[in-house]
């Protein structure tokens, strides 16, 4: 009984009172409409919605929540197409495959997820894990742990030996033959059942593997890894489920193809030239450069013992391309939203990713911008968050400074909120 009462303590405590307005006092205001400042506005929040925004401190109304931010830059909730929150960088984690439960690594999940909230970051999408990534959404939805909205596309399509293949690198004892269930497809049939697979498993989107990877152990980073009418099928299958595709692609012509097929975005894009960039513009296709996981694995390529053989030429040859890549789109035209590949890199340090963006010639209100604005266009729920309007989710963020005039105050968030309900106050 008194466990009972405790808990139930706990939980009035903490779940926002319905109907209870809370007041922020924003001294500075980006809202993710105009790209500009607005000065002394208040934002009045109920049930997990933004209400309104007005001019001026407004006084709360009775029985009404103030926060006080009025020394403070107030932004909506930031947002990270390309996270993977099952796992972390670390020397030991090719061998944890086989040291490590599910359990553990579902556990383990939920501190990286509390880290990424913590950075500013209230949407994610999880591009790819064993499964406990779809979990660790519902945990969260439901409210058992803290941590951003996730969307999840479970377990990355591969073909057999390609760069989701989970079984690279194994001794052939271990190898077997994974198949569409495991996300390793070979031929249209096996695409089509890999696509109904995820759906069934409860994944949100799809995510393919183009191209080789990095971090594979597989020799080549570059070599398209699909036949044009598997990723038509692949692409087909999951328009039927309202899933769309994203394309993890370093060399040029598995772009092309993944472009061609009709994916939603190309990840990394490393070898992408004009003629790439000219496809990309024409179909409407969205690139999300992960600049951050390229500069940590070409440094980490130089720590003797850190990767395996086969991985480190790779990790020095690409990670340090994506940078220069990303500015030649910028400017080529290519529509750009944020993701980081956090989990290449420590999860919490996504911020980091704006900072090179602007270091690469983007202005930071579009760098600010490809995160609260194109990251919601590419999952369809620009209805729902990305900016501070009436009707939004409340997830919403405050830092101290102009990041307007200098980015890299977004690597230190002070305040978090996601759908109304304060995660950080500093």
């Amino acid at each position: 009984m008194k466990i009972f009462i405790s808990l139930l303590t706990f939980l009035l405590l903490t779940l926002p009172v319905m109907g209870q307005q809370t007041f922020i006092h924003a001294g500075h205001l980006f809202d993710g409409i105009t790209g500009e400042l607005a000065q002394n506005k208040t934002v009045v929040v109920e049930d997990g919605r933004i209400v309104s925004v007005l001019d001026g401190f407004e006084s709360p109304a009775s029985g009404a929540e103030l926060i006080d931010l009025s020394e403070m830059t107030v932004l909506p909730g930031l947002i990270d197409l390309h996270v993977h929150l099952e796992g972390e960088t670390n020397p030991n984690r090719y061998v944890e495959t086989y040291t490590m439960n599910p359990e553990e690594r579902a556990l383990r999940s939920v501190m990286f997820a509390r880290r990424t909230l913590d950075a500013g970051f209230t949407t994610v999408r999880d591009l790819g894990g064993s499964g406990v990534n779809t979990a660790l959404r519902d945990a969260i939805r439901a409210g058992y742990v803290d941590g951003p909205r996730v969307i999840s596309v479970g377990k990355s399509l591969a073909t057999t030996g390609g760069h989701a293949d989970p079984t690279n690198g194994h001794k052939r004892e271990f190898m077997g033959v994974p198949g569409p269930e495991s996300g390793v497809i070979n031929g249209v049939e096996d695409a089509r059942e890999a696509v109904r697979q995820r759906y069934k498993n409860g994944a949100d989107h799809i995510k393919i593997t183009a191209t080789g990877g990095v971090l594979s152990v597989a020799k080549s980073g570059m070599n398209p890894q699909f036949m044009d009418d598997e990723l038509q099928a692949v692409v087909e299958t999951a328009r039927d489920y309202e899933m769309h595709v994203a394309a993890h692609a370093h060399g040029k012509e598995g772009m092309l193809r993944a472009v061609r097929a009709g994916v939603r975005t190309i990840e990394h894009g490393t070898y992408m030239d004009e003629e790439v960039m000219q496809a990309m513009v024409e179909a409407g296709t969205y690139y999300v450069p992960t600049i951050s996981a390229g500069k940590f694995v070409a440094e980490k390529a130089e720590v003797e013992g850190y990767f395996p053989a086969l991985v480190e030429p790779k990790a020095r040859e690409i990670g340090p391309l994506i940078q220069s890549t990303f500015a030649q789109a910028y400017r080529y035209g290519v529509n750009i939203a944020f993701g980081t590949d956090a989990g290449v890199f420590p999860h919490g340090e996504n911020g980091q990713e704006f900072g090179y963006m602007v270091e690469a010639g983007m202005p930071p209100v579009e760098a600010i911008m490809s995160s609260v604005k194109t990251a919601p266009e590419v999952l369809g729920l620009e209805d729902e968050i990305g900016s501070i309007e009436a009707g939004k989710h409340a997830d919403i963020i405050a830092v101290r400074g102009n990041p307007l005039e200098d980015i890299t105050i977004l690597e230190d968030v002070r305040f978090v909120m996601k759908g109304g309900m304060v995660y950080k106050q500093e």
